[in-house]
């Protein structure tokens, strides 16, 4: 085929991309269901003018166009990775992980379910041979999320479901074409009655070797772009690698899962490039990614709707039937596990709760696209499948592919609006009048300040002063005097707006480069938890999540039994020199928020709201400061040397926004900026890198700090903190059962601890010890001790403790004063006392 007309025909694709976004704005149709019409359009036309005599001068662009060289492999190989990988990188990992199990059920589950539930059902109705079926099923078993997603954004739907039904869209493209690769084995075999026990024992090696793969793989060139600070471009070039690396090594070498392996690379960058590359390289580069996804997710479409006409052109009534069988039976089993299973498992609390609107939303959004399309088109093309299940699965899953895009895309939005999904809410209603209000008053200042510096004529800014001021009073009363809005809604509506506020202040920090993009990503995810956390549960569900973004996450607590149990240190290091900087990011922005409540919602909400606000704040500073102590305890001068260091990033910060201003105003020149913004940004690079923190040296300061340690000559106390044990315990841990071996004294380094013994609790902070009484009396324990805070504990084998025992006065006192408070004898220690006269 002639490049001229190669060229054309991709220019004129392009093009069609372009005004088909558009297109779809102005008539209100999901996009993908506006390219799908192009692209038949296009394929219809140039049939038409290569058999019409009306003119033989479009022959060669409809003969290009109908015979355009892609095949299955180019859209498996070139864009399918683009699509996968793109969608990884715009995930918030941690907050898909909040939503795990409804995710991996409307994923993996169902399209489990609606392979075998569709593929038995057809193969009973049509005589159809089992595995053929089967495969059918499962290449009809992946939805395209863009046209519901975005219908749900347009109407300002839960962050939540929309990350659900993203997060879905890629497992479930994963599950069904690893799925799919192993039916097609058996079909290009013949295998009539495949063994499933064979199928079961080779599935778990698809997954488990593209994960693999795509985790080795990502590591390796994260690993590599880190030595690539000043070189942007190249950085971007090796993620551009990545993915097509990636699938071709699993698919090609491993013979594993390609989709799978690009979702693991996808997520390891996501989760580990932040903090290797710069957070300029990063945004740009996802940015990039974001640009190459759209036009590859649209050219796909476009490309495959280009094949409809011809895979549909012997279609009979019978296989009208068929389509429409698949059809309902895909509903079906979609409704099963939307209305059966999803609800089940939030009744058993394994789940959050999707709402029945939004999930009769979700199975009449889930559209086929264009992943259905070339999977269809990999069997049309295979010579190894026989031709009775090439036709029928061209013509059944682009049948059903064109009935979801005409019948149910079409609807969605009208759907919708039938559900009241397009409605807000009283509450959201409220909300919309309380940010017109307070975007109205900062208009207002920076109105003034913009008039008085352009020195314009004073009785017209006064006039439209005023009618501003009119506009203005008048989104206040209407926030102030909303009667569809509880007292208890209005605290909700003052937590989401300081939770929006807090998520601003942390977005500009970001930008100050005062935070790596990796740990801003966890500050924001805490952040926006808090957000839904408020929506959902008010005052209850502000506080809970406050707690949670304070407390020790499942990272944390792994790294923490690492080090327990078996002495691995390097985790627990990183994760909490991390726990240091968000705290410290959290202390800033936490006291930036009263000035908020001052200004914004005083005003709108009025003073018992702003006053109850304040109060939330301050907890949430306590709980803060407190955390951070107790990390200073263990590691004196750490903190400094972070507050050290964001000073310094700040003030090159400043800097580099000072020479920027005098290029702008031509007091410098573009040679002599360059040489300046070159050394700032080596100076900037070293500041980049965060103090390493050692958790093991710390022992021997945090021991001298005890006052039941204070009589210790320096000698003795370092031979002491070398046998000491640091343990960690989160909220709620059980540090010492009953009835357990009583052979271990605790020193409470920072956080506090319950004891319960015969009904009774006594409460022990920093500075007290616990496990003494029942290790000097030689009886069982029978008490039990649990974490009532985050706690770092020093643990003293019995031996020692009773050698320092017998040394020290004042521990003799705090074992004689614990002893007296719960009543018990202590022998030893009368001894001991005895002996010293």
């Amino acid at each position: 085929m002639d490049v001229v007309v190669i060229t054309a025909i991709i220019a004129g694709l392009f093009f069609v991309l372009g005004i088909a976004e558009p297109l779809a704005a102005r008539i209100r149709l999901p996009y993908t269901v506006i390219l799908a019409g192009l692209g038949i359009v296009i394929a219809v036309s140039a049939s038409f003018f290569l058999r019409t005599e009306i003119t033989d001068a479009l022959n060669p662009i409809a003969n290009a166009i109908l015979n355009f060289p892609i095949r299955s492999n180019v859209f498996l190989y070139v864009f399918l990775p683009t699509l996968l990988f793109q969608v990884t990188l715009g995930m918030n990992l941690r907050r898909m992980a909040d939503d795990w199990v409804p995710i991996l059920v409307l994923a993996v589950v169902a399209v489990f379910f609606s392979t075998i539930f569709v593929g038995l059902s057809l193969s009973w109705v049509s005589g159809i041979d089992l595995v053929a079926c089967l495969l059918l099923a499962a290449i009809v078993s992946t939805t395209d999320p863009s046209a519901v997603v975005s219908i749900f954004r347009s109407i300002a739907a839960p962050r939540r479901l929309a990350r659900i039904i993203e997060g879905e869209s890629l497992m479930n493209d994963a599950a069904a074409i690893a799925l799919f690769g192993l039916l097609m084995g058996f079909v290009m075999r013949g295998v009539p009655d495949p063994s499933w026990q064979d199928a079961i024992l080779r599935f778990p090696g698809l997954i488990l070797g593209g994960a693999a793969v795509g985790l080795v793989l990502a590591r390796a060139m994260v690993f590599l772009m880190s030595f690539l600070d000043r070189h942007e471009a190249a950085q971007i070039s090796i993620s551009v690698a990545l993915p097509y690396l990636a699938y071709i090594a699993a698919e090609q070498i491993l013979g594993a899962s390609g989709v799978i392996a690009v979702v693991a690379a996808g997520m390891t960058v996501t989760v580990t490039a932040p903090g290797a590359i710069s957070p300029t390289s990063w945004a740009n580069m996802r940015e990039v990614w974001g640009l190459l996804a759209h036009w590859a997710g649209a050219l796909i479409f476009v490309l495959a709707a280009l094949l409809i006409p011809r895979l549909l052109s012997d279609v009979t009534l019978v296989d009208i039937g068929l389509i429409l069988f698949v059809a309902l039976a895909a509903l079906t089993a979609r409704a099963v596990i939307l209305f059966g299973l999803l609800p089940t498992l939030s009744f058993l609390r394994l789940s959050p709760n999707v709402e029945r609107p939004y999930r009769a939303a979700i199975l009449w959004g889930g559209l086929r696209g264009a992943v259905t399309l070339v999977l269809a088109l990999a069997v049309t093309e295979s010579l190894r499948v026989p031709p009775e299940t090439r036709r029928m699965v061209g013509i059944l899953a682009t049948g059903y592919t064109l009935f979801t895009l005409v019948v149910q895309g079409s609807s969605l939005r009208w759907v919708i609006g039938r559900l009241g999904l397009d409605k807000l809410s009283a509450l959201d209603a409220a909300l919309a009048k309380q940010v017109i209000a307070v975007a109205l008053q900062t208009v207002r200042e920076d109105v003034a300040q913009t008039t008085k510096n352009y020195d314009l004529s004073h009785d017209t800014v006064r006039s439209e002063a005023k009618a501003f001021g009119e506009r203005l009073d008048g989104a206040v009363k209407a926030a102030e005097t909303s009667e569809d809005v509880l007292d208890r809604d209005r605290i909700t509506l003052g937590l989401v707006a300081l939770a929006s506020a807090e998520r601003d202040i942390v977005i500009e920090r970001f930008r100050e480069r005062a935070v790596s993009t990796r740990l801003a990503d966890r500050v924001l995810s805490d952040i926006d938890r808090l957000v839904e956390a408020a929506r959902q549960s008010g005052r209850t569900g502000y506080r809970r999540a406050a707690r949670e973004a304070v407390g020790l996450n499942t990272s944390f607590r792994a790294a923490v039994w690492l080090f327990n149990r078996l002495k691995i240190t390097r985790p627990l290091s990183r994760l909490t020199a991390d726990r240091f900087e968000v705290l410290l990011l959290q202390g800033l922005v936490l006291r930036d928020l009263d000035g908020f409540i001052d200004r914004r919602i005083r005003r709108i909400h009025g003073k018992r709201v702003a006053d109850l606000l304040h109060e939330l704040l301050a907890r949430r500073v306590e709980m803060v400061d407190q955390a951070l102590d107790g990390l200073r305890l263990q590691y004196p001068g750490y903190a400094e040397e972070l507050e050290r260091r964001f000073i310094r990033r700040t003030a090159l910060r400043l800097e580099k926004r000072e020479y920027d201003e005098l290029l702008e105003e031509g007091l410098i020149g573009v040679e002599l900026h360059t040489d300046l913004s070159e050394r700032l940004a080596s100076r900037m690079a070293q500041e980049e890198k965060r103090p390493a923190l050692d958790i093991v040296l710390q022992k021997a300061e945090i021991a001298r700090q005890f006052p039941l340690f204070s009589e210790l000559d320096e000698a003795t106390l370092q031979r002491l903190s070398k046998a000491l044990v640091t343990r960690y315990a989160a909220e709620g841990d059980v540090i010492v059962s009953r009835n357990s071996a009583a052979d271990t004294v605790y020193f409470i380094a920072s956080g506090a601890v319950e004891l319960r013994a015969r009904g009774i609790a006594y409460r022990l902070g920093r500075g007290e010890l616990f496990g003494q009484l029942a290790m000097l009396t030689q009886s069982a324990r029978r008490a039990e001790v649990r974490a009532i805070a985050p706690c770092t504990l020093l643990a003293l084998d019995e031996q020692r403790f009773r050698r320092l025992l017998r040394r020290s006065k004042a521990m003799q006192d705090a074992v004689a004063k614990s002893a007296e408070k719960r009543s018990i004898k202590v022998p030893y220690l009368d001894e001991i006392r005895a002996a010293k006269g």
